[in-house]
């Protein structure tokens, strides 16, 4: 089996295991959005907002150290230990600081006490899985990983389902001792207590890998994890800015109303979203493990390519059948207001996942730092375009800053890339492909919207250029 057969195998697995749970929060949208006015979506918004930013902070970087020092290592047992126990311990210590400061924390974001709770009891749980989890992802158990997962989000989905609309539409079918503790008017709670429910059932069935390992902390392992994780660490800071400022800064700069039409819309790109994803849980192991080989650069130059093909291709899809895709998930028309945002959101994280694969020589030559700048960078773009813009254009500045932000990152990452880390990407089928999957995009959205006689025709041009220039090399990869 070639070995880049063998990379979209285990990707289509881990794929599988991401794709799973994004859709059935993407089935989730509607009734989300039928259930919750725009007001009260961004409560849920602001909810996870805050989750993706104490995730990062409380992972500190050790998911991807853990690759990293777990590939090149000897004693792997000893690298599980210690990135297991440090990010217990730090783990307990976060949970007791929250204990003590809980108050201050609350107003500090806004949140009601209750929902506070839920929020930081998900995040100890998550936060202690992490260590198993990519335990299993580095030593190549893509099932089993990917059965949990599943399992989680179907936690997820059959409690949210249950409250949301099977109590609250058929309460003589519940049971009392639920009618006894239900309120119809605090809805957006019950999501939350779904996410707390799977995260619990998550962390017992992976409870055994807590005593898998002796318990073994090497100061020397953990100092070089550390140094390698923490820029990291404020990269992934850096991009929950990227990602969440523009809802909180347009909560406060225009209204509640407008901030969750634009958080409903912004799901429209979950699709792309749940690529990109799937593409880094594969990858990331998968260049560790491969950079001794002799064709490593060659082969992650392919990897990108197609990556661009792949992206280009559902880029075109989602925004040729924008209409169908906005009455399917988002079904009050009160959201509708910010669906512009869409295509400008699908391409910025188009561009997200070309860095994540260009990101491949900082992680590889041990330069993490350099990558937290550059993801600084796009902070700092983010920052200063959404105060600028936003106030002057409304909501869909935050749109274009984020793409003009991830898109920067992507060059810069590129150019950086050549200099310490060359790899041979042929960047004119790259570029190609891009500028086309754009033009036709742009064509489709703003000169022929929902008019499908233009937007099928030009779609099936991109899938037919595409099929004449990689058919001898996509031939030769299945008959592998």
């Amino acid at each position: 089996m070639s070995t880049l057969k063998r990379f979209f195998q285990d990707t289509l697995i881990y794929g599988f295991a991401t794709v799973f749970p994004r859709l059935m929060n993407f089935i989730l949208v509607p009734l989300h959005t039928e259930v919750l006015p725009a007001e009260e979506y961004s409560v849920n918004t602001v909810f996870y907002v805050w989750a993706a930013f104490f995730n990062v902070l409380l992972t500190y970087g050790m998911e991807t150290s853990f690759f990293r020092f777990f590939s090149r290592a000897k004693e792997k047992s000893n690298v599980f230990s210690t990135a297991f126990i440090a990010l217990t311990v730090s783990t307990i210590l976060f949970a007791i600081g929250v204990f003590i400061f809980q108050d201050d924390l609350i107003a500090l974001m806004d949140l009601d006490p209750f929902y506070f709770r839920l929020l930081f009891s998900v995040l100890v749980l998550d936060t202690l899985v992490v260590v198993p989890f990519a335990y299993l992802r580095a030593t190549g158990r893509p099932v089993k990983f990917a059965g949990i997962k599943i399992i989680n989000i179907l936690i997820v989905v059959t409690l949210n389902v249950y409250f949301l609309w099977f109590v609250r539409d058929y309460p003589q079918f519940a049971p009392q001792f639920v009618l006894d503790n239900y309120g119809p008017k605090d809805i957006v709670g019950y999501i939350f207590i779904a996410n707390l429910a799977a995260s619990a059932v998550t962390f017992l069935l992976l409870l055994p890998y807590f005593f898998k390992t002796k318990i073994t902390f090497d100061f020397s392992i953990f100092r070089q994890m550390w140094k390698y994780g923490w820029p990291i660490m404020v990269a992934g800071i850096a991009f929950v800015i990227n990602e969440n400022l523009d809802k909180l800064l347009i909560k406060d700069m225009i209204s509640d109303e407008v901030m969750g039409a634009y958080a409903g819309c912004y799901k429209l790109a979950v699709f792309m979203t749940i690529f990109v994803q799937a593409f880094k849980m594969g990858a990331e192991p998968f260049f560790f493990n491969h950079s001794e080989k002799d064709n490593a650069r060659e082969t992650y130059a392919d990897i990108l390519k197609y990556f661009v093909i792949a992206g280009s291709l559902i880029f075109l899809v989602l925004v040729c059948f924008i209409d169908f895709f906005k009455n399917l998930v988002i079904r009050d028309p009160e959201y509708w207001m910010a669906i512009s945002i869409v295509p400008i959101i699908l391409l910025a994280n188009l561009f997200l996942g070309i860095y994540h694969n260009l990101s491949v020589w900082y992680k590889l030559t041990d330069k993490t730092r350099t990558g937290m700048y550059i993801s600084i960078l796009g902070a700092v773009i983010t920052i200063v375009l959404n105060l600028v813009l936003i106030p002057l254009f409304g909501f869909i500045a935050a749109a274009w800053a984020t793409l003009i932000a991830y898109g920067s990152m992507m060059i810069v990452s590129y150019f950086l890339g050549k200099k310490y880390y060359p790899v041979p990407y042929d960047m004119k089928k790259i570029g190609g492909y891009l500028f086309i999957s754009i033009l036709i995009s742009g064509i489709s959205f703003y000169i022929f919207p929902g008019n499908y006689f233009v937007g099928i025709p030009l779609l099936l041009l991109f899938i037919g250029l595409v099929y004449f220039s990689e058919k001898e090399q996509i031939l030769k990869i299945i008959q592998s």
